[in-house]
């Protein structure tokens, strides 16, 4: 199957945290900018169509945990997908399975980007779920019935959406997965000259419990960059045996 070329673009702390009490320093804020513009400047480093996020970064960074609007009673809907925009300049892919995001919207923005809102959803997401997308004209995808099937979801990103190439913004379980699932290309990492040390702030990579054991993955150095502010900002190939694909 077709899939886009994706890419793992993550800030991180010198300690591999992804979230913390760093954040809010100096050096965090001069990295941040970094981060950004190699994702979502003036001019990009990866051309990108989208990027994805879980479920659960989405709620801490733009629908902070708010319900979605269900209606009891609700017509039933289609069979399938919602394609409401099959063409955009840049879609926000978000990873919800059993469809619990309570969008406003159906775009959304981050700094200087617009990006019209795609969710990834599993058959157990409800009837009355989907109708409230509907109702919100926001896209969706039903890939997989209990769990998500990340290649028939990346498939029809690149089929019915368009993307090419696809940026992977964490949470680090959501991150590992699509490693162990071998559908990472690429990871870059901007690594900011901070640590804070917690042991309760999630890092680059996680394990989900119900995975269980998981196998290592090696990964071959592309460059490295020292960009401003002893920022380093630091690119690898995934080492899969097939390639990935």
């Amino acid at each position: 199957m077709n899939r886009p070329y994706i890419f793992c673009h993550m800030m991180t702390s010198l300690d591999g945290k992804i979230t913390g009490n760093y954040m809010r320093t100096p050096e965090a804020n001069s990295s941040g900018d970094v981060f950004y513009n190699i994702a979502f400047g003036k001019n990009p480093y990866y051309k990108h169509q989208g990027w994805l996020s879980g479920r659960v970064t989405t709620d801490e960074n733009f629908t902070f945990y708010e319900k979605p609007d269900l209606h009891d009673n609700e017509e039933i809907v289609p069979d399938g997908d919602f394609v409401i925009q099959p063409v955009a300049t840049m879609y926000y892919v978000s990873v919800d399975p059993s469809g619990k995001l309570g969008w406003k919207q159906n775009t959304l923005t981050y700094g200087d980007t617009t990006a019209h809102i795609l969710e990834v959803l599993t058959e157990k997401a409800s009837n009355a779920y989907k109708a409230f997308l509907r109702r919100m004209n926001i896209s969706y995808i039903i890939a997989g019935k209990e769990e998500l099937d990340y290649t028939l979801a990346m498939h029809k990103l690149y089929e019915l959406f368009g993307i090419k190439i696809l940026m992977l913004g964490g949470g680090g379980v959501l991150n590992w997965t699509f490693i162990q699932a071998r559908m990472c290309d690429e990871v870059s990492i901007v690594l900011a000259p901070v640590a804070d040390g917690s042991n309760e702030t999630p890092t680059l990579f996680e394990v989900r419990d119900t995975l269980g054991n998981t196998k290592p993955v090696g990964f071959k150095l592309e460059n490295v960059e020292v960009v401003k502010d002893n920022t380093v900002w630091l690119r690898y190939k995934t080492k899969y045996e097939d390639g990935g694909k």
